[in-house]
């Protein structure tokens, strides 16, 4: 029998949780503060937890540290929809829980609509998560470039991806040697790329940690148009885009209405509504919020975002889908190489939940399978690559 363990300081809340899961065959085990959590999860072996944000003894985002530290135990957090919980989950995802789910405007509105439907979906999924997947992605060192530089006595122009902002979004990276470093930086620096590209990336479970590493990577020498579909609800897409602006060389913001973005800009999709592309002139892209139905149970849908780009941009196109449960993202990446675009999708391995990545392969569509640590440089072979086929 699968054990879940349910943190809350509510006991409505606990309840709720608890009978939901309950009805699903889960054995429940309930703790009213983080404390109480971490001390179970050290005693005893679970299968989930869920894990509220705010509570008194010892936090949600303090729990999840010391549980991912501990007794790694895959986490889904429930949070309010406010900005003060958006932070606070945000701040839990960098820590190692898997995903979230945000309380519907009150506690008593939980048991209304389908959010006991969407909690068993998340928890199952969040279940399902492989964690060494959650391990964070590398990254080039800013101190040993600082050493690579000093070392040969000569100044790089160092790209974007070498640095590595004082943040708290910043994810933990991995120390290379200083002649990997070296290389890393000449070559990224060396590469021409084509003009206007425009790269369009998915994601859901388990999905923000690794839309951070790669946005902190990309090299602002890219000059790229950059659209980000992960699946969060309209409370969350306007501070996970200031986190994402912290940690990378590019201009992030959540996507508005009729704007237009040319290279350099990263748009993330407003939660709660679909973002679409009704046309491109001269490397500007101009973006649309459409308030249509979810497609796939979703919205904002990856699908939407990639079809109507593949539709619209007749400049060079790369469709990434990652980590996460369901098939959106599939007939997206279909759309983008059909219009002769290319597309990559995390591998199996890296990937904390395989649902989104293994539908976009089976469509026999993808071009490259790639490991988290390795989607950066492949876009930006891909997109080297069509410079030389081009020119």
């Amino acid at each position: 029998m699968t054990r879940a363990l349910v943190v809350d300081d509510s006991q409505f809340m606990r309840t709720v949780v608890g009978n939901a899961l309950e009805d699903q065959g889960f054995e429940v085990v309930e703790a009213s503060n983080g404390k109480q959590a971490v001390e179970s999860a050290e005693k005893e072996e679970f299968d989930v937890i869920t894990m509220d944000v705010a509570m008194p003894k010892m936090g949600g985002i303090e729990a999840t540290e010391r549980i991912m530290e501990r007794s790694p135990t895959p986490i889904l957090m429930v949070s309010a929809h406010t900005e003060v919980g958006a932070d606070a989950t945000l701040d839990a995802l960098e820590r190692g829980a898997v995903d979230f789910l945000a309380k519907p405007g009150g506690e008593a509105s939980i048991e209304a609509g389908t959010i006991k439907d969407d909690l068993v979906e998340k928890v199952e999924a969040v279940t399902s998560a492989d964690l060494d997947a959650l391990e964070p992605v590398p990254t080039v060192n800013q101190a040993e470039v600082d050493a690579a530089e000093s070392g040969d006595g000569e100044t790089m122009s160092v790209s974007a991806s070498a640095a590595e902002p004082e943040t708290d979004a910043t994810v933990d990276p991995h120390t290379p040697s200083v002649g990997e470093i070296s290389s890393v930086i000449e070559e990224k620096i060396a590469r021409e790329y084509v003009e206007n590209p425009t790269i369009v990336v998915g994601a859901s479970t388990g999905g923000p940690k690794l839309v951070s590493a790669i946005l902190r990577d990309l090299p602002r020498a890219l000059d790229a148009r950059v659209l980000v579909i992960q699946h969060m609800p309209k409370s969350f897409t306007g501070r996970f885009a200031e986190r994402l602006d912290a940690v990378s060389a590019y201009s992030v913001a959540e996507a508005e209405d009729g704007e237009r973005i040319g290279g350099g800009e990263v748009r993330i999709a407003r939660g709660d509504s679909h973002l679409e592309v009704p046309s491109y002139s001269s490397g500007r892209v101009r973006l649309q919020l459409v308030d249509d139905e979810p497609v796939h149970g979703v919205k904002p849908s990856i699908d939407v975002a990639m079809q109507s780009v593949a539709e619209t941009i007749d400049d060079p196109v790369v469709g990434v889908a990652l980590t996460g449960m369901g098939e959106d993202g599939a007939a997206g990446i279909r759309a983008i190489k059909e219009a002769g675009g290319h597309t990559v999708v995390q591998d199996e391995e890296t990937s904390p939940v395989f649902g989104i990545p293994k539908q976009a392969i089976e469509t026999g569509c993808v071009d490259e399978v790639l490991p988290a640590e390795r989607l950066v440089d492949g876009l930006l072979s891909i997109l080297s690559r069509e410079g030389d086929d081009d020119g």
